[in-house]
């Protein structure tokens, strides 16, 4: 007998790559490398859209991916992350020939960077408040210890200053990394970090949060490698049209620029009397 809910779900798949397959057609393009990997990626998101299991059901034996996938999900992290990203298209003598450039790289870089550093910030936070947590208690008594107050992380300073946005770029920089590619991944990190944060505290077994970063950081490097994907191989240069009158203008101004005399009429006057006296 045939299960209704698989039928449905074979009946969902099937509408989404019978769509798929139209896409492809109305390119009306000869097939290539870059069109059967953008098929592949297609058809990849909507099977997976077309999954109920995928939405109504947790799929992981894990808190912490669960959530991680909830995240990915519901919030505005991998679009955000995907347009600046695909945005860095320049391309300079020094970068390969293919493949990522220095300032996609220093974007990713940065990103990956950030994450793990605001994800460890905060797992200092946690193990202060929570010294009885299992496995923890051993760092924190070594951490009370040997810091001193102003560095333990449960101590609130009312009196530290906000750090400007010069000081807080400088914090997020990685030495020797493009800066292009640095300040767009540290005005995207400051769009997406509440959400990664909120997630992250929501959760309070530390097997749970362990798992979510270590998930979260190996799923952000392999979005990174698709989004490298999705971006054409030869990107076409810019297309700019100079605007009407602009072109009789700069003729215009370099005949004003010019003295209008030829070499004969030079020598004449440099020789003539008047010009000896």
């Amino acid at each position: 007998m045939i299960d209704r809910k698989e039928f449905a779900e074979e009946l969902t798949l099937r509408k989404h790559i019978r769509e798929a397959i139209k896409v492809v057609k109305k390119r009306k393009a000869k097939s290539s490398l870059h069109e059967e990997k953008e098929l592949r990626l297609l058809i990849r998101d909507l099977l997976k859209e077309g999954s109920p299991a995928v939405a109504d059901e947790p799929v992981h034996s894990n808190t912490g991916i669960n959530a991680l996938e909830d995240l990915f999900k519901n919030s505005n992290i991998l679009s955000t992350l995907r347009q600046g990203y695909k945005s860095l298209t320049t391309r300079k003598k020094t970068d390969p020939p293919t493949g990522p450039t220095k300032q996609r790289t220093s974007y990713m870089n940065h990103i990956l960077n950030a994450v793990d550093s605001a994800l460890e910030t905060e797992e200092s936070i946690y193990k202060a408040v929570h010294p009885n947590a299992p496995g923890l208690q051993e760092d924190i008594n070594i951490a009370i210890e040997d810091d001193a107050a102003a560095e333990n992380p449960a101590f609130i300073d009312v009196e530290k200053k906000e750090p400007s946005e010069e000081e807080e770029v400088d914090k997020f920089s990685i030495e020797g990394q493009d800066k292009t590619g640095r300040n767009r991944a540290f005005t995207d990190f400051k769009n997406i970090d509440k959400n990664l944060i909120t997630a992250y505290d929501n959760l309070d077994d530390p097997e749970d949060r362990t798992m979510f970063k270590d998930y979260l950081l190996t799923n952000l490097k392999l979005y990174f490698e698709r989004f490298e994907e999705e971006l054409p191989e030869d990107l076409p240069p810019p297309d700019i049209k100079m605007p009407a009158g602009a072109e009789m203008a700069t003729a215009e101004e370099e005949e004003v620029e010019s003295p209008g005399f030829d070499a004969e009429e030079i020598v004449e006057w440099l020789a003539s009397p008047d010009t000896k006296n």
